[in-house]
């Protein structure tokens, strides 16, 4: 599990196509070797991936490879990344760690097209669309996770399937964000709860109807 705090920027080092239609990547990221250790899961911008192999790099610097499957490739950005793409990682809690965000599984569900920034001095304002089918899972001033990123959701409008978010200067900086442009495509994944309160109340009204 995740708490959405991005911890730094990967790197895409190495990309190669695998038997069965999915790739394999090398990652390089700004974080000691032993985070990556063989099996470890890791958020590459929200999308929870296995460490398949690890390569320790000199100083806090990490080297890994994860493999990724058509699956994911169908469902995440995954796919359009390319030597030199810049990811959010974090990795995976400990018992005892904090939790400044929200739990995030990294079970991406969806993409989330970014429809407009609007700087409000050192901040962002951001809309999103999503499917008509997430948006019962977001309340204003809920959670949802972009990109890996535990952000709070601002006037959900359910006309159009768009939500906003509010983006402090500080996560912009030390994120991808700031490398994001009208039309890209980020990484969405509804907050756990929500899905597990909305199965309840479906399950619920079956049994009552």
């Amino acid at each position: 599990m995740f708490s959405g705090i991005v911890q730094c920027m990967a790197t895409v080092a190495k990309v190669d196509a695998v038997d069965g239609g999915g790739l394999r990547m090398t990652m390089q990221a700004p974080l000691p070797s032993d985070r990556f250790q063989l099996g470890a899961s890791v958020a590459h911008s929200g999308a929870c991936m296995t460490v398949v192999e690890a390569v320790a790099l000199d100083g806090n610097n990490a080297q890994y490879i994860i493999d990724i499957s058509p699956e994911s490739l169908a469902k995440t950005t995954m796919g359009q990344w390319t030597v030199g793409t810049k990811v959010n990682l974090e990795t995976s809690l400990k018992v005892g760690d904090e939790n400044g965000g929200h739990n995030v599984m990294g079970h991406v569900d969806g993409l989330a097209e970014l429809l407009s920034i609007t700087p409000h001095g050192d901040s962002f304002d951001l809309r999103f669309r999503v499917a008509a089918e997430y948006m019962g899972y977001l309340p204003h001033k809920g959670s949802v996770a972009l990109d890996g990123m535990s952000l709070t959701i601002v006037d959900p409008d359910q006309a159009t399937n768009t939500f906003g978010i509010a983006v402090i200067p500080h996560t912009w900086e030390v994120t991808t964000l700031h490398t994001r442009h009208v039309g890209d495509m980020l990484n969405f994944e509804i907050d756990t709860f929500a899905r597990y309160i909305a199965n309840y109340v479906d399950h619920y009204m079956a049994l009552k109807g």
